[in-house]
Protein backbone atom coordinates (compact mmCIF):
# COMPACT_ATOMS: atom_id res chain seq x y z
CA UNK A 1 0.00 0.00 0.00
CA UNK A 2 1.74 3.12 -1.11
CA UNK A 3 1.19 6.73 0.55
CA UNK A 4 -0.28 9.35 -0.91
CA UNK A 5 1.24 13.21 -1.04
CA UNK A 6 -0.47 15.82 -0.39
CA UNK A 7 -1.97 16.19 -3.15
CA UNK A 8 -3.56 13.21 -3.91
CA UNK A 9 -6.63 11.99 -2.94
CA UNK A 10 -7.09 9.24 0.22
CA UNK A 11 -5.46 5.56 -0.53
CA UNK A 12 -8.25 3.06 -1.14
CA UNK A 13 -8.02 -0.15 0.80
CA UNK A 14 -6.64 -3.24 -0.73
CA UNK A 15 -9.56 -5.40 0.14
CA UNK A 16 -12.86 -5.72 -1.61
CA UNK A 17 -13.56 -2.02 -0.71
CA UNK A 18 -13.79 0.75 -3.35
CA UNK A 19 -13.99 3.24 -1.52
CA UNK A 20 -10.88 5.20 0.46
CA UNK A 21 -11.19 4.41 3.97
CA UNK A 22 -8.13 6.78 4.84
CA UNK A 23 -6.13 9.57 4.03
CA UNK A 24 -2.09 9.42 4.82
CA UNK A 25 0.07 12.66 3.94
CA UNK A 26 3.85 11.95 4.74
CA UNK A 27 5.97 14.16 5.98
CA UNK A 28 9.84 14.79 6.44
CA UNK A 29 9.98 14.57 10.41
CA UNK A 30 10.49 11.40 12.02
CA UNK A 31 6.83 12.46 13.89
CA UNK A 32 3.63 10.70 12.65
CA UNK A 33 0.36 11.95 14.30
CA UNK A 34 -2.67 9.33 14.13
CA UNK A 35 -5.84 10.57 14.39
CA UNK A 36 -8.55 7.40 14.35
CA UNK A 37 -11.48 9.51 15.43
CA UNK A 38 -11.72 11.93 12.47
CA UNK A 39 -13.88 10.35 10.12
CA UNK A 40 -17.39 11.37 10.02
CA UNK A 41 -18.99 9.06 7.22
CA UNK A 42 -21.26 6.23 7.75
CA UNK A 43 -21.98 3.77 4.76
CA UNK A 44 -25.24 3.76 3.51
CA UNK A 45 -25.64 -0.52 4.25
CA UNK A 46 -24.72 0.24 7.85
CA UNK A 47 -26.75 3.75 7.87
CA UNK A 48 -29.53 1.86 6.86
CA UNK A 49 -29.61 -0.29 10.27
CA UNK A 50 -28.83 2.87 12.62
CA UNK A 51 -31.32 4.83 14.31
CA UNK A 52 -31.53 8.49 13.12
CA UNK A 53 -29.39 9.75 15.88
CA UNK A 54 -26.01 8.23 14.53
CA UNK A 55 -26.24 10.73 11.60
CA UNK A 56 -24.96 13.24 13.93
CA UNK A 57 -22.09 11.51 14.48
CA UNK A 58 -21.87 13.46 17.90
CA UNK A 59 -18.81 11.39 19.52
CA UNK A 60 -15.86 12.56 16.78
CA UNK A 61 -12.91 14.19 17.35
CA UNK A 62 -14.08 17.23 15.47
CA UNK A 63 -11.79 19.52 13.36
CA UNK A 64 -8.23 17.85 14.84
CA UNK A 65 -7.02 18.04 11.23
CA UNK A 66 -7.44 21.65 11.09
CA UNK A 67 -6.19 22.08 14.44
CA UNK A 68 -3.18 20.06 13.70
CA UNK A 69 -2.85 21.64 10.07
CA UNK A 70 0.74 23.44 11.36
CA UNK A 71 1.88 20.06 12.16
CA UNK A 72 2.11 18.99 8.88
CA UNK A 73 3.72 21.97 7.27
CA UNK A 74 6.21 21.28 10.06
CA UNK A 75 6.96 17.99 8.46
CA UNK A 76 4.33 15.58 10.18
CA UNK A 77 3.45 12.75 8.41
CA UNK A 78 -0.62 12.92 9.20
CA UNK A 79 -2.79 9.61 8.92
CA UNK A 80 -6.63 9.95 9.21
CA UNK A 81 -9.55 7.27 8.39
CA UNK A 82 -12.49 8.53 6.66
CA UNK A 83 -15.48 6.66 7.89
CA UNK A 84 -16.76 7.48 12.05
CA UNK A 85 -15.90 5.30 14.72
CA UNK A 86 -19.34 4.51 14.38
CA UNK A 87 -19.00 2.36 11.97
CA UNK A 88 -15.90 0.78 14.25
CA UNK A 89 -13.46 1.98 16.94
CA UNK A 90 -9.68 2.29 15.26
CA UNK A 91 -8.50 3.30 18.88
CA UNK A 92 -9.82 -0.78 20.02
CA UNK A 93 -8.12 -3.64 19.99
CA UNK A 94 -9.32 -6.59 17.26
CA UNK A 95 -11.26 -8.56 19.67
CA UNK A 96 -13.03 -6.18 21.22
CA UNK A 97 -11.40 -6.18 24.73
CA UNK A 98 -11.91 -3.76 27.23
CA UNK A 99 -9.01 -1.64 27.76
CA UNK A 100 -9.85 -0.14 31.07
CA UNK A 101 -11.34 -3.19 32.71
CA UNK A 102 -13.87 -1.98 35.31
CA UNK A 103 -15.04 1.31 34.09
CA UNK A 104 -17.42 1.56 31.44
CA UNK A 105 -16.23 2.08 27.94
CA UNK A 106 -17.42 1.83 24.29
CA UNK A 107 -16.68 -0.84 22.40
CA UNK A 108 -14.90 -1.51 18.99
CA UNK A 109 -18.21 -1.68 17.44
CA UNK A 110 -20.49 1.03 19.48
CA UNK A 111 -23.64 -0.21 20.07
CA UNK A 112 -24.47 3.54 21.79
CA UNK A 113 -23.03 7.20 22.15
CA UNK A 114 -21.36 8.41 24.88
CA UNK A 115 -25.13 9.88 26.20
CA UNK A 116 -25.79 5.80 25.90
CA UNK A 117 -28.57 6.99 22.89
CA UNK A 118 -28.85 3.82 21.09
CA UNK A 119 -27.14 3.58 17.71
CA UNK A 120 -28.98 0.71 16.02
CA UNK A 121 -32.46 0.05 15.15
CA UNK A 122 -34.08 -3.12 17.32
CA UNK A 123 -33.06 -6.18 15.34
CA UNK A 124 -30.32 -4.73 13.77
CA UNK A 125 -27.41 -5.05 16.12
CA UNK A 126 -24.19 -6.14 14.52
CA UNK A 127 -23.62 -9.97 13.99
CA UNK A 128 -20.09 -11.42 14.57
CA UNK A 129 -19.92 -11.73 11.21
CA UNK A 130 -20.59 -8.00 10.46
CA UNK A 131 -17.90 -7.11 13.36
CA UNK A 132 -15.68 -9.59 11.12
CA UNK A 133 -16.34 -7.64 7.62
CA UNK A 134 -16.23 -4.37 9.48
CA UNK A 135 -12.54 -5.62 10.48
CA UNK A 136 -11.09 -6.11 7.53
CA UNK A 137 -12.82 -3.54 5.41
CA UNK A 138 -12.15 -0.39 8.05
CA UNK A 139 -9.79 -1.58 10.96
CA UNK A 140 -7.35 -3.35 9.07
CA UNK A 141 -6.58 -1.06 6.48
CA UNK A 142 -5.75 1.82 8.87
CA UNK A 143 -3.67 -0.40 11.55
CA UNK A 144 -1.32 -1.84 7.84
CA UNK A 145 -0.73 1.93 7.05
CA UNK A 146 0.07 2.64 10.54
CA UNK A 147 2.07 -0.12 10.84
CA UNK A 148 4.05 0.53 7.72
CA UNK A 149 4.75 4.29 7.85
CA UNK A 150 5.90 4.07 11.85
CA UNK A 151 8.37 1.02 10.10
CA UNK A 152 9.19 3.91 7.09
CA UNK A 153 10.19 6.73 9.36
CA UNK A 154 12.02 4.39 11.94
CA UNK A 155 14.09 3.24 8.95
CA UNK A 156 15.11 6.43 8.08
CA UNK A 157 15.30 8.06 11.03
CA UNK A 158 16.11 5.72 13.55
CA UNK A 159 13.57 6.78 16.34
CA UNK A 160 9.78 7.81 15.57
CA UNK A 161 6.94 9.41 17.55
CA UNK A 162 3.70 8.22 17.33
CA UNK A 163 1.23 11.38 18.35
CA UNK A 164 -2.23 9.91 19.03
CA UNK A 165 -4.29 13.00 18.73
CA UNK A 166 -7.90 13.17 20.15
CA UNK A 167 -10.50 15.23 21.59
CA UNK A 168 -13.39 14.64 23.81
CA UNK A 169 -16.18 16.97 25.20
CA UNK A 170 -15.15 18.63 28.41
CA UNK A 171 -18.08 16.78 29.97
CA UNK A 172 -19.09 13.36 30.01
CA UNK A 173 -20.79 11.81 33.16
CA UNK A 174 -20.51 8.60 31.59
CA UNK A 175 -16.83 8.23 31.58
CA UNK A 176 -15.70 10.82 34.46
CA UNK A 177 -17.18 13.00 37.08
CA UNK A 178 -17.21 16.52 36.60
CA UNK A 179 -14.96 18.43 33.79
CA UNK A 180 -11.77 16.98 31.85
CA UNK A 181 -8.48 18.64 32.35
CA UNK A 182 -7.78 20.31 29.17
CA UNK A 183 -4.71 18.22 28.29
CA UNK A 184 -4.87 14.50 29.18
CA UNK A 185 -1.55 13.28 28.20
CA UNK A 186 -1.07 9.23 28.00
CA UNK A 187 1.89 7.25 27.27
CA UNK A 188 0.36 3.94 29.03
CA UNK A 189 1.91 4.49 32.77
CA UNK A 190 5.12 5.12 30.77
CA UNK A 191 5.44 1.68 28.53
CA UNK A 192 5.00 4.00 25.53
CA UNK A 193 7.53 6.15 25.14
CA UNK A 194 10.75 7.70 27.25
CA UNK A 195 10.35 7.75 30.67
CA UNK A 196 8.53 10.50 32.15
CA UNK A 197 6.96 12.19 29.07
CA UNK A 198 3.55 12.43 29.96
CA UNK A 199 4.25 13.92 32.90
CA UNK A 200 6.99 16.46 31.51
CA UNK A 201 4.25 17.56 28.51
CA UNK A 202 2.17 18.18 31.34
CA UNK A 203 4.05 20.44 33.43
CA UNK A 204 4.61 22.53 30.26
CA UNK A 205 0.55 22.93 29.99
CA UNK A 206 0.43 23.50 33.65
CA UNK A 207 3.28 26.47 33.44
CA UNK A 208 1.69 28.27 30.26
CA UNK A 209 -1.12 29.03 33.22
CA UNK A 210 -4.11 29.23 30.37
CA UNK A 211 -5.09 25.30 30.69
CA UNK A 212 -5.63 22.44 32.97
CA UNK A 213 -3.86 19.26 32.67
CA UNK A 214 -2.83 15.48 33.84
CA UNK A 215 -0.34 12.55 32.61
CA UNK A 216 -1.65 9.48 32.47
CA UNK A 217 -5.12 9.84 34.65
CA UNK A 218 -8.27 9.16 33.10
CA UNK A 219 -7.19 8.40 29.81
CA UNK A 220 -3.41 6.54 29.42
CA UNK A 221 -3.66 5.92 25.58
CA UNK A 222 -5.90 3.68 24.02
CA UNK A 223 -4.85 0.25 21.80
CA UNK A 224 -2.72 2.07 19.34
CA UNK A 225 -0.58 4.22 21.85
CA UNK A 226 -0.30 0.76 24.02
CA UNK A 227 0.03 -1.76 20.52
CA UNK A 228 2.51 0.58 19.02
CA UNK A 229 4.23 2.44 21.42
CA UNK A 230 7.88 0.40 21.63
CA UNK A 231 10.60 2.41 22.97
CA UNK A 232 12.77 -0.04 23.13
CA UNK A 233 12.49 -0.45 19.96
CA UNK A 234 12.46 2.73 18.85
CA UNK A 235 8.63 4.06 18.50
CA UNK A 236 7.59 6.22 21.09
CA UNK A 237 3.94 7.03 21.58
CA UNK A 238 1.76 9.60 23.12
CA UNK A 239 -1.88 9.71 23.59
CA UNK A 240 -3.29 13.46 23.54
CA UNK A 241 -7.07 13.74 24.78
CA UNK A 242 -8.18 17.34 24.26
CA UNK A 243 -10.95 18.50 25.75
CA UNK A 244 -12.80 19.84 23.13
CA UNK A 245 -13.73 23.09 24.94
CA UNK A 246 -10.13 24.68 24.38
CA UNK A 247 -10.91 24.76 20.57
CA UNK A 248 -14.50 24.61 19.27
CA UNK A 249 -18.32 24.65 20.36
CA UNK A 250 -18.99 21.04 21.80
CA UNK A 251 -22.65 21.02 20.99
CA UNK A 252 -24.62 20.91 18.04
CA UNK A 253 -22.75 21.75 15.08
CA UNK A 254 -20.02 21.30 16.21
CA UNK A 255 -18.50 24.51 14.93
CA UNK A 256 -14.87 25.30 14.80
CA UNK A 257 -13.71 28.48 16.77
CA UNK A 258 -11.21 30.07 15.11
CA UNK A 259 -10.29 32.69 18.45
CA UNK A 260 -9.97 29.56 20.49
CA UNK A 261 -7.93 27.33 18.05
CA UNK A 262 -5.28 30.11 17.22
CA UNK A 263 -4.36 30.39 21.18
CA UNK A 264 -3.78 26.59 22.01
CA UNK A 265 -2.00 25.80 18.54
CA UNK A 266 1.50 26.83 19.80
CA UNK A 267 1.04 24.83 22.94
CA UNK A 268 0.44 21.99 20.82
CA UNK A 269 3.50 22.89 18.92
CA UNK A 270 5.86 23.42 22.02
CA UNK A 271 4.02 20.08 23.36
CA UNK A 272 5.56 17.69 19.80
CA UNK A 273 8.37 20.04 19.21
CA UNK A 274 9.24 18.63 22.97
CA UNK A 275 8.38 15.42 22.64
CA UNK A 276 10.20 15.05 19.39
CA UNK A 277 13.01 16.49 20.86
CA UNK A 278 12.59 13.80 24.58
CA UNK A 279 12.59 11.07 21.55
CA UNK A 280 15.48 11.93 19.31
CA UNK A 281 17.99 12.20 23.11
CA UNK A 282 16.22 8.84 24.46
Amino acid sequence: MTASNTSNPPHTSQTSNPTPVFSLQRGSLPLLISIPHLGTRIPDDIAATMTPVAQRVDDCDWHLDRLYAFAARLGASILAPVYARYVIDLNRPPDGANLYPGQDTTGLLPVDTFEKEPLYRDGHLPTDAEVARRRELYWQPYHTALADELAALKAQHGKVLLWEAHSIRSRVPRFFEGRLPDFNLGTSNGASAVPGLADELAAIVEQHGAYTAIGNGRFKGGYITRQYGQPQQGVHAVQLELSQITYMQEQMPYAYDDVLAARVEPLLETLLKTALARVAGS
